[in-house]
């Protein structure tokens, strides 16, 4: 039974030293190169996908913090819209879309969803408020609308950044 499981092993080494040959390369190196683009490089980048037109003078905002402000935790924050409905994500209605609160971060690609993390905080319920807990020092804070499947509208509707200090 031993000397099976052992030479089973044994012929997984070979395969297993081939996958990790592979690892830690650039990409552009593992690629075949008819999927490299013309000057050798990585590989073409993904289409874009469909954005919603934005409506005619949309805007997001904060109602509260203030730039400026000196707050404490939780920080209380409250977003506003005009022009456009807020509504729940994968609810596809004209003139309309879902909160996304950027905090410590620049905007993402404007052409593919809104990533989800700490940075990227998504409201997805439609709601436009939320408490927040966040380290003292220093933030910036920007919203972001997204569609109903979480992609920026065309233009982008974006909020001003605003600096808080959490004491």
């Amino acid at each position: 039974m031993r000397q099976t499981t052992i030479r089973r092993l044994g012929s997984l080494f070979p395969m297993l030293a081939i996958m990790i040959a592979g690892c830690g390369k650039d990409i552009s190196e593992r690629a075949p190169a008819a999927d490299r683009d013309a000057a050798g490089g990585a590989t073409p980048e993904p289409a874009s996908l469909p954005r919603t037109p934005a409506p005619d003078e949309a805007r997001v905002f904060f109602v509260t913090p203030a730039d400026g402000d000196t707050v404490s935790n939780p920080v209380a924050i409250e977003f506003g819209a005009e022009g456009v409905a807020i509504v729940k994500a994968g609810v596809d209605e004209p003139a309309s879309g879902h909160h996304h609160l950027i905090i410590d971060a620049e905007l993402p690609d404007l052409s593919l969803p809104i990533p989800a993390s700490d940075n990227y905080v998504h409201f997805g319920d439609g709601s436009s408020r939320t408490e927040r807990t966040l380290a003292p020092g220093t933030h910036t804070l920007r919203l972001l609308l997204g569609d109903h499947l979480h992609i920026p509208h065309d233009p982008p509707i974006v909020s001003d950044s605003i600096t808080i200090t959490v004491e």
